[in-house]
């Protein structure tokens, strides 16, 4: 794929750059090369130069240096104009003023008002709702598989993650599908940079009307309580409701649409393990960590910038430059988690200490969400199907070509 930005930054890659493919044709052998290529480096993205973590413990480092931040202005290719908005990636990066693009003092106002939104009693209270949106599109699998292959993403794993934080944010179930189809485009890269931002408009127009009208008529949902709350300073303004309530329904069900998928499929390809949680032996809290780790749902976490020169290592992160966070890389360190990194396994000491929900102040608010819905959604598939299998040799799924979220085009499969 051809970049406009890349003659800004050199004709050719510098040696010992790794190109992340668009793709997505080869994750596992682009993870290994990230790995291979040290803790910190070199990467292109679509003709942009950056550097990335790879290793657990720099991670943790980096996650913390108040250094590194989230503001656009504090990247030297930005301030230059090598970069501008035709980039396909700049979406992920300059998307609003939000919890995910500030830092200090104002992320942690931005932050606080939406922990407070989303307690733990507040996710306790949706498991019976959870669970029933479960049951729901189990039957629908069972109606559309009962005389062959069912898309399990399409009628199960990626509708329930919408349902959930569709109720959570008060969005009607109508809007669900046009919310799945924009974020899907967003996050293509075949969508044509000029749709993409077109798509970011259409957005921004549904959530600004979305929190107008609960502005107006506030209801028992999270972007109400976001606009109502007032604890620890000024209230949040509607820009900074819009950019929390777009960043939290893009990373709430695109993270869980992974997790579940990707469990199944580890599941599926080692039998063995799955016998071993269906006949009790091994929870499924298990899988889930262990999932979260080995085939993390987001592989690539766009982007924080150098306010200073960050040595790590015997390299430097120099003032400006632009670093991402490759959690999957990260979840397979072999200092972290072992000379068998690369396997899966559910019979690891607990706890799996991955990271792969981030670290430091910008650790992701919908973590526990996620947890919760796939464990509900895990036990629930495979006791409706407990002889589920795929219906296409594993070798055959192919990756949706995007740069940041591991997902799957679809997971044909047979109920059994």
């Amino acid at each position: 794929m051809n970049c406009p930005h890349a003659a800004a930054h050199g004709a050719e890659p510098g040696a010992g750059t790794v190109v992340v493919d668009p793709m997505v044709q080869d994750l596992d052998g682009e993870t290994a090369r990230l790995r291979d290529a040290g803790a910190l480096a070199r990467i292109e993205l679509l003709g942009v130069p950056a550097w990335t973590v790879t290793r657990h413990a720099e991670a943790r480092q980096l996650l913390v240096d108040p250094r590194l931040v989230k503001d656009i202005d504090a990247w030297g290719l930005w301030r230059s104009g090598a970069v501008t908005r035709a980039w396909p990636l700049i979406g992920m990066i300059d998307a609003g003023r939000s919890m995910f693009t500030v830092d200090g003092a104002e992320h942690r106002r931005l932050r606080t008002k939406t922990s407070q939104a989303l307690t733990p009693r507040r996710l306790e209270a949706l498991r019976p709702d959870i669970e029933k949106f479960t049951g729901e599109l189990l039957d629908s699998l069972a109606e559309q598989g009962r005389d062959g292959v069912v898309d399990l993403k399409a009628v199960f794993a990626q509708p329930l993650p919408m349902r959930v934080v569709g109720m959570l944010m008060g969005v009607d179930e109508e809007q669900h599908p046009m919310l799945m189809k924009r974020y899907k485009a967003f996050f293509s890269m075949l969508t044509p940079q000029e749709e993409r931002l077109a798509l970011l408009d259409e957005l921004d127009v549904f959530y600004y009307a979305l929190v107008r009208e609960r502005t107006a008529r506030p209801g028992d949902d999270l972007t109400s309580a976001l606009i109502l709350a007032e604890e620890g300073g000024e209230p949040l303004t509607e820009e900074e409701v819009v950019g929390n309530l777009k960043a939290m329904v893009a990373a709430g069900h695109e993270t869980t649409i992974g997790l579940v998928l990707n469990a199944v499929r580890a599941l599926l390809a080692h039998p063995d393990q799955l016998r071993m949680v269906l006949d009790g032996h091994i929870g499924w809290e298990a899988v889930i960590e262990e999932t979260l780790r080995w085939d993390t749902p987001t592989t690539h976490l766009l982007m924080r910038f150098a306010t200073e020169d960050i040595p790590v290592g015997d390299d430097v992160i120099k003032e400006g430059e632009g670093v991402v966070i490759s959690y999957r890389a990260i979840g397979r360190d072999t200092e972290q988690h072992g000379a068998d990194a690369d396997a899966f396994d559910i019979t690891r000491p607990a706890p799996i200490r991955h990271m792969t929900f981030g670290h430091g102040p910008h650790i992701c608010p919908g973590a526990a969400l996620s947890r919760v819905e796939a464990a509900i959604a895990l036990p629930a598939l495979f006791g409706r199907f407990p002889g589920l299998r795929l219906a296409v040799p594993d070798d055959e799924l192919r990756k949706l070509p995007v740069m940041t979220q591991n997902d799957l085009e679809s997971f044909p499969v047979l109920l059994g």
